[in-house]
């Protein structure tokens, strides 16, 4: 079992920043993804970002150059940074958990708001 602790988000102006942190505990595997999703209302969740625990990143074309996905393996946590914030950001975002045995597992999802 792997349990994720988002940070809370918060609302944000347009064109600022804001950074989201997950941390992992539990049993997490020596190879594993953590993805960052997304869900507005009335939309369907979409995938952000995703970090591999050998480091490679990838993220969706809407949030390039702005969102960048890291982490710091010392205490297991992934982070997501994310500058020039759209009001088409402006979503539940989740991270998630995924081993190479196909375990997946959520976070409890957090809030961010980008206002004018």
């Amino acid at each position: 079992q792997v349990h994720l602790a988002e940070s809370v988000g918060g609302l944000v102006r347009h064109g600022g920043s804001l950074r989201l942190s997950c941390a992992l505990s539990g049993s997490i595997s020596d190879l594993y993804a953590v993805d960052w999703y997304r869900q507005a209302p009335g939309k369907q969740r979409e995938l952000v970002a995703s970090i591999f625990s050998t480091t490679p990143t990838s993220s969706t074309d809407s949030v390039k150059g702005r969102f960048t996905v890291s982490k710091d393996n010392d205490k297991n946590v992934v982070y997501l940074q994310m500058i020039n914030l759209k009001f088409e950001d402006t979503a539940v975002y989740y991270c998630s958990y995924r081993d190479f045995l196909g375990a997946r597992y959520w976070g409890q999802g957090t809030q961010v708001t980008v206002s004018s």
